[in-house]
């Protein structure tokens, strides 16, 4: 999916929230961030259907590295364990999704979930070896 495709769909998502208010720029960004994920989850849960040819593959965490169209397996398996990292520690999962879907920065991650830089950072690095963990398991 073009990157392009997939900002104009997120941002359809989010003008069509009546009741959603943003408090400032990195709060829409983090939502925009969730809307993405969504979609690119649904787009490459349809790829992966088995009338499709379905298959399993091997994942990473490096930034950039799973691209929704190329490897839909990978990004179901990285999905699946950020829900299970979630139900561990949603603050780590806010950070992964932010950073991994969104593309936003440790400053605008920060200041959406109200946290300092460093903590982003911390947390980053732990999400990364709990995600991994997760995914192997």
């Amino acid at each position: 999916m073009a990157t392009t495709t997939l900002v104009h769909e997120a941002y359809l998502k989010l003008v069509d929230q009546s009741r959603a208010r943003w408090n400032d720029r990195a709060h829409f960004l983090a939502l925009a961030a969730v809307s993405m994920r969504h979609i690119l989850i649904d787009r490459a849960r349809a790829r992966m259907t088995v009338k499709r040819g379905g298959t399993s593959e091997v994942v990473t965490l490096d930034d950039d590295a799973v691209a929704a169209e190329e490897r839909p397996g990978a990004l179901l398996k990285v999905d699946e364990a950020l829900d299970r990292l979630a139900a561990l520690d949603e603050r780590l999962a806010r950070v992964v999704e932010c950073r991994f879907f969104g593309g936003l920065t440790n400053e605008e991650i920060a200041s959406a979930l109200g946290v300092t830089v460093r903590t982003i950072e911390r947390d980053w690095a732990k999400a990364r070896v709990l995600l991994r963990d997760l995914i192997e398991a």
